[in-house]
């Protein structure tokens, strides 16, 4: 006998009831160890020790009923729910990649330096005495000195230090501009360029592998997307980052700044933070693209900031890469958008197009030596299309202008005494 054989004893053999011999023995067997293991409960929630036996009872063929699970528990809004933590890591990656592009943009101008002296107002009665002890403060230039009249933002697109900002942030002829980085280095800075029509201006700083942003696609937004502003808060506060949401679109506004007053079509609105000094910056998407130029606040609101889409700016850019200055088609015309309300107060035939017509000043409905009047348009006329585009009120003549460059030839269907005529038109270059 070996030393771990047990010896064989001649029992007598002993027979089962048949219950214990079947089925049902080990149906009884697993529910004798699941209320050991932890219940039945336990068995019937889904446990790991329910996948054994289920396997173990699969394999001789006895089928046990599976879980039921509610889609509408938490466990199962817990498997659809997506992490705030991936938004936050996002944002901080787009903020760190993108910030070294974004610059301050000063602005400086000479300015007189006045200087404060007193006099004797009694000195051609009395001579130099002062019998009363008083004298009148005056005051005088002496000289003049460079001073920070202003601030804005820009960010930089190309690495030889080309920079895009609003046009009313370099509108000043006279001042000096001086780029700010975000690692404290300062540049002179040239205007090289200021759009006749939008509030975009191109500048350029001397140096080389310069970091530079990445251009989106601005056709492509959705109301409740998550942005990101990056700009010189306030003038003072550089780099100062907000987060928001895209909260419109298609907004059209009338915006005043730098001495001048403009109105802006087709402007993104957004809640993140924008304020004075964020003009020009970026606004980005979460992939890190810039998206649009933060270019106005809606005072007396909160939260209420707009952008101009970064597409209406890549026409700008590549000119100035290819003729070093911004040119922008000229029509020549003023005119009133009509919809449904102009239609009836002015008896008019149509609901859509341009009714060409004076200025709220009494200003001529068609500029002279203008494209317009050279093609033979009148005041009263109503342009209804341009180069086969509808006008109206969301797809405006001035949108549909910046499709094109000085020199094209395009056709104006207008309506003239309420019969359609075609007119062709060459553009001109639109100055400032």
């Amino acid at each position: 006998m070996s030393l771990y054989e047990l010896p064989k004893l001649n029992l007598p053999k002993l027979k089962a009831p048949s219950f214990w011999r079947g089925k049902g023995f080990l149906i009884f067997l697993v529910i004798l160890i699941s209320f050991v293991s932890g219940g039945v409960g336990g068995v019937l929630s889904g446990g790991y020790f329910y996948k054994d036996i289920k396997s173990f009872l699969e394999r001789l063929n006895i089928q046990i009923p599976s879980p039921q699970i509610n889609e509408e528990s938490n466990y199962s809004q817990q498997e659809n729910y997506i992490s705030q933590i991936s938004q936050e890591e996002a944002v901080i990656k787009v903020v760190n990649n993108n910030s070294p592009a974004v610059v301050s943009i000063i602005i400086t101008k000479d300015l007189p330096i006045i200087e404060q002296y007193y006099i004797n107002p009694f000195e051609e009665f009395f001579g130099p005495d002062n019998p009363f002890g008083f004298e009148i403060p005056q005051y005088r230039q002496k000289g003049t000195q460079k001073q920070e009249v202003g601030g804005g933002s820009g960010f930089i697109i190309s690495s030889d230090g080309l920079i895009l900002t609003n046009k009313h942030v370099v509108l000043d002829e006279k001042a000096d501009y001086t780029v700010l980085t975000n690692d404290g280095k300062k540049y002179t800075a040239k205007v090289l360029a200021k759009d006749p029509v939008q509030d975009l201006a191109v500048l350029k700083i001397e140096g080389s592998n310069f970091p530079f942003v990445k251009l989106g696609d601005s056709s492509k937004l959705q109301i409740g997307q998550t942005v990101i502003a990056i700009g010189n808060a306030l003038g003072e506060f550089r780099n100062t980052v907000s987060v928001g949401v895209i909260s419109g679109l298609g907004r059209t506004i009338t915006a005043s700044g730098g001495g001048m007053v403009e109105t802006i079509e087709d402007v993104i609105q957004t809640d993140a933070a924008i304020n004075q000094g964020n003009s020009g910056g970026p606004l980005l998407n979460l992939k890190g693209e810039v998206i649009g130029i933060n270019t106005a606040m809606a005072s007396g609101a909160q939260n209420i900031g707009f952008a101009i889409p970064i597409n209406k700016a890549k026409k700008d850019i590549e000119q100035v890469k290819a003729q070093g200055k911004i040119t922008f088609p000229f029509l020549g015309v003023r005119y009133v958008l009509i919809d449904k309300e102009i239609k009836e107060k002015n008896n008019l035939p149509v609901d859509y197009g341009a009714l060409v017509a004076r200025g709220q000043q009494g200003e001529s409905a068609i500029f002279p030596n203008s494209p317009a009047e050279k093609a033979g348009l009148k005041e009263g006329d109503i342009i209804l299309e341009f180069n086969g585009e509808k006008i109206t009120t969301s797809n405006t003549l001035a949108k549909i202008i910046t499709k094109y460059n000085p020199g094209d030839r395009i056709t104006l269907k207008i309506l003239r005494e309420n019969k359609e005529k075609t007119i062709e038109v060459t553009l001109s270059e639109r100055t400032e």
